[in-house]
């Protein structure tokens, strides 16, 4: 019997550890989101609420487990740039606005729910942008069609039809600043190629 060829190259790593690898991976990103959200609920980066973050998310992960979310994509600094900038300017836009509603005498403002699908419906982007519109004033995930892929989103100060058409463009300019800054090469060119889906309200 001979032997392996001399200079053969390597066999392919292990597939039970590159699995291994994955999930792990997966869970810590989990981790890091779970403590940045407990953060960003606080409204402060502390030394306490960090702490309390990295305890309240290892009993969420350990005691609660989530379904397995693989991560598919890559972090582009750019996009990253762009979604905090765009992220920041429309938090501070939404905040003055409910202010605005809050003092005005005699204002009543008219609500409404709308219906968007999004372009790429894993669960990950679904849970991204659904977090990050939570964070918004003035608008509220009403609930997620998971099988559908959409987001049904509570929507303040709405006056005219043209409000419920920008309501439903600010959740899908959302998904591509997040699609731009997280997601993988396939679903970037999707975004760009797919047009978005007209939904009635």
């Amino acid at each position: 019997m001979t032997g392996p060829a001399a200079g053969a190259a390597p066999g392919p790593p292990d597939r039970g550890v590159r699995a291994r690898l994955g999930r792990w991976r997966d869970w810590l990103i989990a981790y890091g989101w779970l403590v940045l959200v407990w953060n960003l609920l606080w409204g402060e980066v502390s030394w306490g609420n960090l702490l309390g973050g990295l305890l309240v998310a290892g009993v969420v992960l350990v005691f609660f487990p989530l379904p397995p979310v693989t991560f598919g994509g890559r972090l582009r600094l750019r996009g990253l740039l762009v979604f905090g900038v765009r992220f920041v300017v429309e938090l501070v836009q939404a905040s003055l606005h409910v202010a605005r509603i809050a003092v005005q005498p005699g204002y009543v403002p008219r609500s409404a729910i709308v219906a968007v699908r999004l372009r790429i419906p894993t669960d990950l982007n679904l849970a991204l942008t659904a977090e990050a519109l939570s964070l918004v004033p003035g608008t509220l995930i009403v609930e997620v069609d998971r099988a559908g892929g959409r987001l049904y989103v509570h929507v303040l100060d709405v006056r005219r039809p043209a409000d419920l058409t920008a309501a439903r463009e600010q959740v899908r300019a959302l998904e591509r600043r997040i699609i731009a800054a997280v997601g993988s090469t396939a679903e970037v060119r999707r975004m760009r190629s797919e047009p978005a889906e007209k939904e009635s309200s």
